[in-house]
């Protein structure tokens, strides 16, 4: 879960694309702001003679652009990710712990630019080789590899159905999978920003990097 999160420390379109990349430039276009319920499940490369195994977590999620974001984990453990524009903060209910980084250096070529950060299609395409990938299951796809050789991740998918967010795919440089599914997407609904203020909850371990 906490390696995840790092990767976000890496929807309604105006009108539906044709492709995977019409519909992300229509998404970071028009989508100001957005909410959805969302799954994940995190499948670790198989060891030898085992079979994979898959961990699934649930929860809502939150953004309002420039670079602000809510993941609020429910299930099976709660956990916070908030970004405020100027810090990312991850808070563990179970660990009592807080642990804040600057988010332009948490962020750059991650999952959260694809969703929250970027302004256009030509920022993306400054930190991503971005293409788009053959439909599949309804779904138009945009494949994206990072440019930056020390990146976390090893590629990232987004998937839209008729021009709404509904897939994510993160492979990271272990070869760990993740697949975030939202529901109920809504696109640019009034969102208030102090949502995204974070307050370390008395008496929890604080940690700052």
């Amino acid at each position: 879960m906490k390696r995840f999160a790092t990767f976000f420390i890496a929807t309604c379109a105006l009108s539906a694309g044709a492709t995977g990349l019409n519909d992300l430039e229509s998404f970071v276009k028009g989508v100001k702001s957005g909410k959805a319920e969302f799954s994940q499940v995190v499948t670790a490369p198989a060891k030898e003679g085992q079979v994979a195994r898959s961990k699934v977590s649930s929860g809502t999620f939150e953004f309002l652009r420039p670079g602000r974001f809510k993941f609020t984990y429910k299930k099976p453990f709660e956990q916070t990710i908030v970004a405020d524009g100027q810090t990312l903060w991850l808070y563990d209910v179970d660990l009592n712990q807080v642990t804040a980084r600057k988010q332009a250096q948490a962020l750059g070529s991650t999952p959260a630019a694809l969703i929250a950060s970027s302004a256009d299609i030509k920022a993306l395409q400054a930190d991503f080789n971005l293409a788009d990938s053959p439909d599949k299951d309804g779904l138009q796809w945009v494949q994206g590899a990072p440019k930056a050789k020390d990146s976390q991740l090893q590629s990232v998918r987004v998937g839209f159905r008729q021009g709404k967010l509904e897939i994510l795919e993160i492979v990271d440089t272990f070869g760990q999978k993740s697949v975030l599914t939202f529901n109920g997407f809504q696109s640019n609904p009034v969102t208030d920003p102090e949502l995204f203020q974070f307050k370390p909850p008395a008496g929890a371990d604080v940690v700052r990097q």
